[in-house]
């Protein structure tokens, strides 16, 4: 598979596949496509729906096959950002924050990753349930606004405010520390928690979450009878 990413901000990874490659999206993921891309939709049984319905994924996926020569396959982001590709490999898993999954080759895996620390899932904005990347291929992952990537070493740490995790290496780990004295939680507009990153591995910060601007907008919006 070769692929290209294109649209500044408005992103969209377009993909040219051979005769027989296969490519799984999330149902609604794909944007266009050439004739000879066949589709197909799979559930997973209803242990592996029930874990995507946590994590926000879709509960179903298109797996699109490439017959008959090249194709082409395009997956546009769903909100201003970047869409990044990864590549994935026995013991180099992504973690991915909810519903980051674009697209993949067919032989990388997704599944339910569970936050072992409860306080990281209650109160630190990416959830106590995120996205596991497994396997072995490329996968596409968007996120919101610009992305800046972080490699931290054996024991370093970068503390973040709640939500502008996008990914990381599956050798880290995150927790949730408190905003140290009672003037800073009360007045100082950060909140009480913040999410911490502890290395190794990479890391991937989001500039500007979803739930922020959800959060700005919503005195905008009147409810009315």
């Amino acid at each position: 598979m070769k692929y290209e990413i294109k649209g500044g901000n408005l992103p969209v990874v377009i993909c040219k596949l051979s005769s027989g490659e296969k490519i799984i999206t999330e149902g609604g993921g794909m944007s266009w496509m050439t004739p000879n891309m066949e589709m197909s939709t799979s559930g997973g049984g209803m242990g592996k729906m029930f874990g995507k319905m946590l994590s926000g994924e879709a509960l179903f996926q298109n797996i699109y096959t490439c017959n008959g020569g090249e194709g082409e396959i395009a997956f546009a982001s769903s909100f201003p950002g970047e869409i990044r590709a990864f590549e994935v490999s026995p013991g180099r898993d992504m973690i991915l924050q909810k519903s980051a999954f674009l697209a993949s080759e067919a032989s990388v895996q997704l599944s339910t990753f569970f936050n072992k620390k409860l306080g990281a899932g209650f109160f630190g904005g990416e959830g106590f349930i995120m996205q596991k990347i497994s396997g072995n291929g490329i996968v596409f992952a968007e996120f919101d606004g610009s992305v800046e990537e972080y490699t931290l070493g054996v024991g370093e740490s970068m503390i973040l405010d709640t939500g502008h995790l996008a990914a990381m290496e599956s050798t880290c780990t995150m927790e949730i520390v408190t905003v140290k004295g009672l003037k800073n939680k009360l007045l100082g507009g950060e909140g009480f928690f913040n999410t911490k990153v502890t290395g190794p591995g990479k890391i991937y910060i989001q500039t500007m979450p979803l739930s922020n601007i959800a959060s700005m907008l919503a005195p905008y919006f009147v409810t009315g009878n």
